[in-house]
């Protein structure tokens, strides 16, 4: 009988204003506004946010680890003692100025001249009427679909005749010509935007007098400042990570970061054969992982100074879409 009194009376009670007003709260008036359903999207966007945090959360904690600590299992994240001196051989082993001068060298000047040809060739391929454009923009799609792998030994061979291996004009030269890395990609995002650009515009513009060379700089150029932000962050990026390219056509006296990290390893041991061996080394794992942070920290830090922007024009150029 008690049971059955307090069913009635929670019955009641749901039946009330309060009830009712408590199952708005949690349910809400449409199917993400309650209660429940935030605290799943919270749980949901927590497991995210630490499955992505977890290799970088791996990293600071490893750069501090010393040698006991990498050897015991029982130490996870934080450390026992907190060790400085892998920072220290990491710098040295990289030869870090040295190392951080080639690949910002590389990486600022091939991402501008990319926004300023890519954003050129972009624009004819959007706003300009000729023969052949179409078929134009299919080689553009195309060489985007190319891996590296398959032309990288012509490439090398036409680069050796030239004089240009080992310096950094085996980048510079065809991110002036619009072959760079994911140039393609780039062409196609600065094409998407100005042809969603109105052509009244254009037509003002030629009805004052303007050619087409002062059209593309002063008005729509300026107007592609988001586009043009993305482009050199996601260039600048990939530049600054590039591995592949670099090892084939850069020798040891101009290398970047990325070669660099290939072969602390080797510096720090000394052992020749140490980078085919795949098990983690825990005499020089600290100073890895302290060369890991040493090489994220400066696109990290630009993408924070430039983030605002970046996602404005992430939305401007459609690339969410």
């Amino acid at each position: 009988m008690k049971v059955l009194a307090v069913m009635e009376r929670f019955k009641s009670f749901a039946r009330g204003r309060q009830g009712q007003r408590g199952k708005l709260m949690l349910l809400g008036m449409n199917s993400n506004d309650g209660w429940i359903a935030k605290l799943l999207l919270y749980i949901v966007l927590t497991i995210v946010a630490f499955l992505y945090m977890q290799p970088l959360l791996y990293i600071v904690t490893t750069m501090f680890k010393s040698l006991s600590d990498l050897i015991d299992p029982t130490v996870k994240y934080l450390p026992r003692e907190w060790n400085f001196d892998n920072i220290v051989k990491a710098w040295k082993g990289l030869e870090y100025p040295q190392a951080f001068t080639n690949t910002l060298v590389i990486a600022l000047f091939c991402s501008g001249i990319q926004v300023i040809i890519c954003a050129i060739t972009g624009y004819g391929l959007a706003r300009l009427r000729f023969p052949g454009r179409k078929f134009l923009l299919f080689l553009v799609v195309l060489t985007f679909l190319i891996p590296s792998q398959v032309y990288v030994i012509p490439l090398f061979v036409l680069y050796g005749k030239l004089g240009l291996l080992n310096t950094p004009f085996v980048f510079l030269i065809p991110a002036l010509f619009g072959q760079g890395l994911r140039s393609a990609l780039f062409i196609i995002i600065f094409s998407q935007f100005f042809h969603g650009q109105p052509k009244s515009l254009e037509e003002a513009a030629k009805l004052d007098g303007a050619s087409a060379y002062r059209l593309f700089w002063r008005i729509m150029l300026p107007l592609a400042k988001s586009a043009c932000i993305v482009v050199f962050l996601f260039s600048f990026i990939w530049y600054w990570n590039m591995y592949y390219e670099a090892s084939m056509f850069l020798s040891e006296s101009f290398t970047p970061l990325s070669i660099r990290l290939d072969n602390l390893d080797r510096v720090l041991t000394g052992n020749t054969f140490s980078q085919f061996n795949i098990q983690l080394n825990p005499v020089t794992e600290g100073a890895k992982m302290s060369a890991v942070f040493l090489i994220l920290l400066p696109p990290t830090l630009l993408y924070m100074v430039a983030q605002r922007w970046f996602t404005e024009g992430i939305e401007r150029t459609g690339l969410v879409e």
